[in-house]
Formats: structure tokens, C-alpha cells, sequence
């Protein structure tokens, strides 16, 4: 599909963020190329790209794609698939969490996620302490403020393989991002969770057999 068919197919299909959907009637022809020569590279540290719209860009609908991919890979290298999720204070960092969490959730894989920003490093222990089959952090690190990005761990904590990266970008090329992306709502999910109550040496966190969605509130014993 050349250019102008990717951005016309945008302009009528992404409309859940106004953002995205007001940022695509502002581009010339010099930065519609920009936002859609390619998808944004998927790698060892997951994606990174500057917040915008396109294909070549973090948005809600790109990290919902590797989440998919992501989510698939899961599911055939794990008997019961789960995650951590985590997000730092950049800009939109919540919300691509949460669609992240969505997407998961959509797709059966259980999900753990922090109601508050964290630092990066909590991820990767949550993975190992809760014998999860993967982290998503979504940060973009030292990066300027107009990049995020969405950094993947394996079951071990550590930072994904290079196979690993490529079986899950096998993954993410085989999706179209707007028609083979499950979704689910985040809030809706986070409702259906029941709160057990927090006991001084032991960690606290949200459960449901009702719903995929775990808050983590505490991990460190107290």
C-alpha cells in the first residue's frame, strides 16, 4: 500500500483519539511521507518513536498492534499467558498502558498493571516476582519529551532476545492495525476486580476470576 492510501486509510478509521484525528488533517505532503513511510521498528527494546500520528509513530493504534503481536506470541509459547505493565510520567504514557492492557485483556492474557506511575526497574522485578510471561514498560528513557516507547521483557526480567524480537515482529507484520487488533475496555475490566485486603508481610494487589486485570499495589513487603 503506497503513502497516500496509508494516510486516506488513517484519516477514515482513526478516530477513537482526537489527537491522532486532529493531527492528520494538519499534515502536508513532507510530513504525511515522514508519518508513513514505514511502521515504527520493532526490536530488542521494543518500539521507540516520536507521539503523533502515523504509522512511523507512537500512538494508541501502534501500540495496540504490538500489544496484538505481542499478545499472540504469548499465547503460543505460553500455557496461560500473563504480563506486567508499568508506565512512567511521560506524555501519554497512561494511556498507551491501559490500551496496552486492553488488548491483552481482549486476548485472554492476564493482566498486571500498576493505577500509578512507576520507574522503570519496578517491571522488570514485578515479571520475576510474579512469575509473569512478560513486562511492558512504556517509557522511551532518556529520550526528548516528544518520544515515548514501549519496552518489552521476557519471563526472566531481562530486556527480550534478538530471537524473541523477531518472532514477535513476525507477530506484529502479520496484523493489520486496524482490522485484526482485539480490544477490550480497561475501566470496564478494572471494575469487575475485587481488592484483597493488605496484609503487613505480604503484597497487595487487585484480583478477579471475573476479570483478566490485576492492579499491583504494593510489591515490596512492609
Amino acid at each position: 500500500m503506497d503513502i497516500k492510501k496509508k494516510y486516506e486509510r488513517w484519516l477514515a478509521n482513526a478516530t477513537a483519539d482526537a489527537d491522532v484525528a486532529v493531527e492528520l488533517k494538519t499534515l502536508d505532503d513532507t510530513k504525511i511521507e515522514d508519518a508513513f513511510y514505514r511502521d515504527l521498528a520493532f526490536g530488542t527494546g521494543g518500539l521507540r518513536g516520536v507521539i503523533g500520528a502515523g504509522t512511523n509513530r507512537m500512538n494508541i493504534y501502534t501500540v495496540a498492534k504490538a500489544s496484538q503481536g505481542l499478545a499472540d506470541y504469548l499465547k503460543k509459547n505460553f500455557e496461560t499467558p500473563s504480563v506486567v505493565i508499568g508506565y512512567d510520567s511521560r506524555i501519554k504514557s497512561d494511556v498507551f498502558a491501559k490500551v496496552a492492557a486492553g488488548v491483552f485483556g481482549a486476548n485472554g492474557v492476564k493482566v498486571n498493571i500498576w493505577p500509578v506511575l512507576m520507574p522503570v526497574p519496578t517491571v522488570s522485578f514485578a515479571t520475576r516476582y510474579l512469575h509473569t510471561s512478560a513486562g511492558v514498560m512504556v517509557t522511551a528513557s532518556h529520550n526528548p519529551s516528544k518520544y515515548n516507547g514501549y519496552k518489552v521483557y521476557g519471563a526472566d526480567g531481562c530486556q527480550i532476545t534478538t530471537e524473541a524480537a523477531a518472532e514477535i515482529l513476525a507477530e506484529i507484520e502479520k496484523l493489520d492495525i486496524f482490522a485484526d487488533v482485539k480490544t477490550s475496555d480497561f475501566e470496564a475490566g478494572v471494575a469487575l476486580s475485587s481488592t484483597f485486603r493488605m496484609k503487613s508481610t505480604s503484597p497487595l494487589w487487585s484480583r478477579s476470576r471475573a476479570s483478566p486485570f490485576c492492579l499491583v499495589k504494593k510489591l515490596i513487603r512492609t
